[in-house]
């Protein structure tokens, strides 16, 4: 099965209103997510707070993590409807990195 696995990565912004546990909660969920999809988390990289290019339901600033995964290409979509759902991310984008 670990040849069928793709190399991905996920920015996504997390509400800047969240204090840090419940920030740290929201990462845990989203690598969570992942593994439940039978991926593996490979690395996570906290940006931190920045401004915003433009406002997204009235935030001017969120809180941005980069994750770098491993997971089965036909469990890319259902992960992707997890992160879609969340109403505490803000945005997300998902890309594939292994060039195939």
């Amino acid at each position: 099965m670990a040849s069928e696995m793709r190399s991905y990565e996920v920015v996504y912004i997390i509400r800047p209103d969240l204090d840090e546990q419940r920030r740290k909660e929201k990462i845990e969920k989203v690598n969570r997510a992942i593994v439940e999809q039978g991926g593996e988390v490979l690395n996570v990289d906290e940006w931190g707070t920045r401004i915003l290019a433009y406002e997204i339901d009235d935030f001017r600033e969120g809180y941005y993590v980069l994750v770098n995964f491993r997971l089965p290409p036909d469990k890319v979509s259902s992960f992707e409807d997890k992160l879609r759902v969340d109403d505490e991310l803000l945005r997300y984008q998902i890309i594939r990195t292994d060039g195939d």
